[in-house]
């Protein structure tokens, strides 16, 4: 059974191959290491496309005649419908493979399949992996004229996720340098919590706290400068976003807590537990949400509540992360 000293709150990445020889993004695989510049521009560059849907052609020429490749070896409907939705509005061309019945599931290696692709034109790959460090093995295999976006690998990143996250935090609350943030839940097996945090740090968050059950923490999470509560009214007391993340029972190996039914007695979301935050305080949650478990319905439906928000950002956010990586990453 793995621990806890298992799995490292941040895996190694090398951060350099997310740039071309001028400093300039190509892939998107890591917050890890990027500058807040790179975060901000990527944010400013998402409001940018935020009025896109408003228009009566949903839709931008930057990528025309690009061609995109939706790589997901990991099921998420959420995710993968909004990078394709992101992609047709670029007017990008969008392929959707489907893993379950593509040659890798017939014993064609990875980079046999990675190299066919690459020689039917595509442009970008978006990666979805179950394994850590896949996103970064794929960027460091194809051709210098493709570009990767990490949509999730194991427990290591999201990085597209933590960018949406931000953008909704700034549509709210503006500048991160006074705002107090709590993370609630699977800290541990969460991809998405690593790269909140990451964010939440390069961005200037005055305080970042997570709170979750002892066996939910991964070690040495006390080194990366966050404050750690066991106890959520507590950690939620004068908090100005509440992000609250899935139980990850997937890759989970044990029981790390007693029942569904004592997490949310003590860890799950409330008015009554949310009365001790801000009044003014938002909630999200990356989805989906297990209902009862994480949060109560009237505080997933409530007025605080911005999770349907967090889905439309996550349009603009990719949008921005693509066309800069395409259009930045050309050969010159």
């Amino acid at each position: 059974m793995s621990t806890r000293d298992d799995i490292p709150l941040f895996a190694s990445s090398p951060t350099n191959i997310q740039f071309d020889n001028k400093g300039r993004l190509r892939h998107f695989l890591s917050i890890e290491g990027l500058k807040k510049k790179v975060l901000c521009d990527i944010l400013d560059t998402a409001e940018s496309f935020s009025s896109v849907p408003q228009q009566s052609i949903k839709k931008v020429p930057l990528l025309r005649g690009k061609t995109i490749v939706n790589l997901f070896f990991e099921n998420s409907t959420r995710t993968r419908t909004t990078f394709e939705l992101a992609a047709k509005r670029l007017s990008a061309d969008v392929i959707n493979l489907n893993i379950t019945t593509s040659a890798t599931s017939k014993g064609e290696s990875l980079l046999d399949t990675l190299h066919n692709l690459e020689a039917m034109h595509s442009d970008m790959f978006i990666v979805r992996h179950a394994q850590s460090g896949a996103a970064h093995f794929i960027a460091q295999h194809v051709s210098p004229n493709i570009s990767v976006i990490n949509a999730g690998d194991g427990q290591h990143a999201h990085p597209t996720q933590a960018l949406l996250d931000m953008f909704t935090i700034r549509r709210h609350k503006g500048e991160f340098g006074a705002l107090k943030v709590a993370i609630v839940g699977d800290i541990l097996h969460s991809r998405v919590a690593r790269s909140q945090i990451q964010a939440l740090t390069t961005l200037g968050t005055n305080e970042v706290r997570i709170i979750a059950p002892k066996t939910l923490i991964p070690a040495h999470a006390e080194t990366l400068g966050i404050h750690i509560y066991h106890d959520l009214k507590e950690g939620l007391r004068g908090v100005d976003v509440v992000i609250m993340l899935r139980l990850q029972y997937e890759r989970m190996q044990g029981a790390l807590f007693p029942s569904e039914h004592e997490y949310f007695h003590l860890f799950g979301l409330t008015e009554e537990k949310l009365s001790v935050a801000k009044t003014d305080a938002i909630v999200m949650h990356p989805g989906p949400i297990n209902r009862g478990v994480e949060m109560d319905s009237a505080v997933a439906d409530g007025v605080r509540s911005v999770i349907l928000e967090q889905v439309t950002h996550g349009i603009s956010v990719r949008m921005a992360v693509m066309s800069m990586a395409m259009q930045q990453g050309e050969n010159e």
